[in-house]
């Protein structure tokens, strides 16, 4: 019968392996994916919003829209969309999606990325005239919870 020894060193480096693979799974548990909801602005409109933690502790927060009107064929026409955050405290403009040849595409897609320190309850994008506003208009593109 033959027998079997581990040394220290491969135990360590068998451990040191699973530990690494419990980061991965770890680390991709912090990110959540959901759908925006149909909008009754613009229905066609289909999109996402992808929530993670980074290794700062903030929370990366990536849009990805497809079918997107251009503002400006909107009914009353808009200047920009504009992507809100509420958290446990406000909402707050986060950014906005500008409606030109530089950020739409052909196919009408759009992203946008930002990050934050306190964490999105809420995602939203409204059309406003004016993208530095502070407060949402009426013209909710698309919204989701977490």
């Amino acid at each position: 019968m033959t027998q079997t020894r581990f040394n220290t060193a491969s135990i360590r480096n068998i451990s040191l392996g699973l530990l690494g693979i419990l980061t991965m799974f770890s680390h991709d548990s912090c990110t959540s994916k959901t759908a925006f909801l149909t909008s009754q602005v613009v229905p066609a409109a289909r999109g996402s919003v992808k929530v993670k933690k980074d290794n700062n502790h903030n929370y990366v927060i990536q849009v990805h829209l497809q079918n997107l009107a251009e503002v400006k064929r909107l009914d009353p026409p808009k200047e920009t969309y504009v992507v809100w955050m509420t958290d446990r405290e406000t909402t707050k403009n986060i950014g906005q999606i500008k409606s030109s040849s530089n950020f739409l595409s052909k196919n009408l897609k759009a992203s946008f990325e930002t990050v934050s320190s306190t964490k999105p309850l809420k995602i939203f994008i409204t059309a406003e005239e004016d993208g530095n506003t502070q407060v949402p208009g009426l013209q909710i593109l698309a919204t989701n919870n977490f």
